[in-house]
């Protein structure tokens, strides 16, 4: 059984250009032996930079990313009984639940000169920092035994990750910074955003509070008076006013004399901004930023148009901090606004999953259904293909694999053996392939080949290599000026996800339809059963030592030796059953009903005796399981997890009036026309 780990984080962290631009740069040609560029915190902003020159130059850009875990319970890991809309609803839970902590960035360019790709491939550590406030549950993930195992095994950094992993804002999340902090400013502008809700009038309940509130309004009262008498001249100018313990320090507060408040407890703050206040007209407390803190300040006005001045200057030089502030939070997603905004040809592999973390973690929360993440998915992202669905529908493409695993490790293997081997652009002119060349800053060779498979930013890598060899083999021409998410050999896969690789469930992003491609299972034992979900009861709560054949077994002693077609096991208490017909969905759960209801001892002899032992059996139609899929909610077990949505008690409540001889009237209504027995069973939309 996987567990999961909550993870707190550990602080509070495409405009179309001319596709075929190229520009002459001269490099050293080195040894394959140079490392990938590696991204994090301390050379993100040099690196961003290269990046965008990259990308906007780039034919196409490839991505891969690794993340902390797939799957939040077993019985939410995709199964051949899931529909188009639950297979979405798993994903979404996936891409909301667990963090992406690598990312893979590999823009490639077609170079006419050398007939040869150029690939700059990046790999970023990411991590989800809180760096400025929001929403602290924002920052909270889930980490997945395996996966964290599996992460180890190739050597991942956890190390560099949370300590120097790159953090970022989604837009969503950005919109919500800045209004919370510009509401701050502009509701009181000489009161830091953490401030605004301190009470100006301090009660002064201790003798300890009055004495010093009298001995600040000296202090402040004898700086004051000597300022005053230094402006008329009658005064000789003091070198400062610094007292013995540097509490109070003379300063200039942009051209105006002032005095910087050191070492004092937050309340005692409180009291001194409260004598200002009251006791001097001319002076103003305000709070300013100092490198990472907060520093209090008492600034002298000789008038009260300087006082509106001041004012004015601090509230506009806040505003302007907190928008370094949110510019420096939003971090990573610089990289996605980038790939955004220049409307590339975005290439992953079995990348639907990619692709959801990337709208949840850098746009902001996924829609609830699969008809609606489509369009937000096409507005920021409108060309999309996926390597694997290209291998697997191109006849082409099928013959050069062999109708072998189209995994990433092997599709790169079987398509790029120069590049794999590391023989380079030797190696492609006698298999007849594309040469692809590898830059990383200034070094760059023709043979590169780190091998650090389960990379993100190799992952890439290899994902835009297999494209490319793929396009060669298509008999694209490189060379023409036709961009290609353009390209008419490529029009059929372009913006066509897996929903599920092993079920063959595809959707088009251009339409928003689904469809099961039957080429994808051609690699895999076909169905024995048609699935129809009219057809399908959702049984749970049962004995875990009842295995498939049981159930079967005390089934069609009821309905007959033919009216359950398959039996799937969702985890050890809860099954799928498909029954031959519809109408024995109400069948059954009708037949369940009366025999819970009437709990007479002759039915302790009833085939269902087995099933519905210990009182604890629950049922439900198809929909049902849609609700629990929706839920945030990630129990281990499904029958736990039903309890938790709150579904046993709906189920169980509605069935539990015995004595009611209305309910047991309604017991008998035919299910499949009756919305009240629907209701009766606790079903949704039966």
């Amino acid at each position: 059984m996987k567990r999961h780990l909550v993870v707190r984080a550990l602080s509070r962290t495409l405009t179309l250009v001319p596709l075929y631009r190229r520009s002459c740069t001269s490099f050293s040609t080195a040894s394959s032996s140079f490392a990938i560029k590696n991204v994090t915190r301390s050379n993100f902003s040099s690196s961003l930079a290269d990046l965008r020159r990259h990308v906007r130059d780039s034919d196409f850009v490839s991505i891969d990313l690794e993340m902390t875990g797939v799957t939040s319970s077993p019985w939410r890991e995709s199964f051949e009984f899931d529909r188009f809309d639950i297979r979405y609803l798993k994903v979404k839970d996936s891409a909301d639940k667990f963090a992406v902590v690598q990312f893979g960035v590999c823009p490639f360019r077609w170079d006419s000169t050398k007939q040869s790709f150029v690939a700059h491939p990046h790999n970023f550590y990411i991590f989800p920092r809180q760096e400025i406030g929001g929403d602290d549950s924002c920052y909270e993930f889930l980490c997945q035994t395996s996966s964290i195992d599996f992460l180890a095994k190739y050597q991942f950094d956890f190390n560099v990750c949370i300590k120097e992993g790159i953090s970022y804002l989604s837009r969503a999340q950005e919109d919500d910074v800045r209004l919370q902090l510009h509401s701050a400013y502009e509701d009181d502008p000489l009161e830091s955003p953490c401030t605004t809700k301190e009470i100006k009038d301090v009660p002064l309940v201790r003798m300890a509070d009055i004495l010093f509130v009298e001995r600040m309004r000296n202090k402040i009262t004898e700086w004051h008076d000597n300022l005053l008498q230094i402006r008329t001249g009658s005064h000789k100018t003091p070198e400062n006013y610094n007292d013995s313990v540097d509490q109070f320090q003379t300063i200039f507060f942009r051209t105006r004399p002032a005095i910087k408040l050191n070492g004092f407890t937050s309340r005692q703050q409180r009291l001194i901004k409260s004598v200002v206040e009251k006791s001097f007209k001319d002076l103003a407390y305000i709070r300013v930023t100092d490198g990472s803190c907060l520093q209090q300040t008492i600034v002298y006005t000789d008038s009260k148009r300087d006082l509106e001045m001041l004012m004015k200057e601090v509230k506009e030089n806040r505003i302007k901090e907190a928008e370094m502030k949110i510019e420096a939070a939003i971090g990573f997603r610089h990289v996605i606004d980038l790939l955004s905004s220049e409307q590339k040809l975005i290439v992953g592999h079995n990348c639907f999953l990619d692709i959801a973390h990337i709208c949840r973690k850098f746009v902001g929360p996924l829609p609830p259904n699969l008809e609606e993440y489509v369009p937000l998915v096409q507005k920021h992202f409108p060309f999309i293909i996926d390597t694997k669905i290209l291998l697997n529908a191109n006849n082409i493409l099928q013959l050069k694999m062999k109708k072998s695993s189209t995994s990433l490790a092997k599709a790169f293997a079987i398509l790029c053996p120069h590049i794999a081997s590391g023989v380079g652009s030797f190696g492609s002119a006698l298999n007849n392939s594309v040469a692809v060349e590898v830059q990383v800053d200034d070094m760059r060779s023709s043979n590169w080949n780190s091998g650090a498979k389960h990379e993100a930013g190799y992952d890439a890598f290899m994902t835009g290599c297999i494209f490319a060899q793929s396009c060669n083999h298509l008999g694209i021409d490189f060379t023409s000026q036709t961009m290609l998410m353009k390209e008419n050999k490529l029009q059929s896969y372009i913006n066509l996800l897996y929903l599920s690789w092993s079920s063959g469930d595809i959707v088009d992003l251009k339409t928003g339809q689904t469809r099961t491609e039957t080429s994808a299972l051609s690699g895999f034992k076909n169905q024995q059963t048609k699935i129809l979900f009219p057809n399908i009861v959702l049984i749970w709560g049962f004995s875990s030592k009842l295995k498939a054949r049981e159930i079967k077994d005390s089934l069609t002693k009821v309905f007959g030796l033919t009216s359950v077609t398959s039996i799937f096991h969702l985890d050890k208490t809860a099954v799928f059953v498909q029954f031959s017909k519809p109408e024995l969905v109400s069948d059954f759960l009708k037949l369940k009903s009366t025999i819970e209801k009437k709990n007479d001892a002759i039915y302790v002899l009833h085939p269902f005796s087995d099933l519905l032992e210990g009182g604890l059996t629950r049922a439900a139609c198809y929909e049902v399981y849609k609700e629990i899929c929706a839920s945030p909610i990630s129990k281990t077990l499904f029958a736990d997890q039903a309890e938790a949505v709150g579904l046993d008690s709906k189920l169980f409540g509605n069935t539990a009036h015995k004595t009611d001889p209305l309910a047991d009237s309604e017991s008998t209504i035919d299910t499949k026309t009756s919305e009240t027995t629907g209701e009766m069973l606790g079903l949704v939309s039966c």
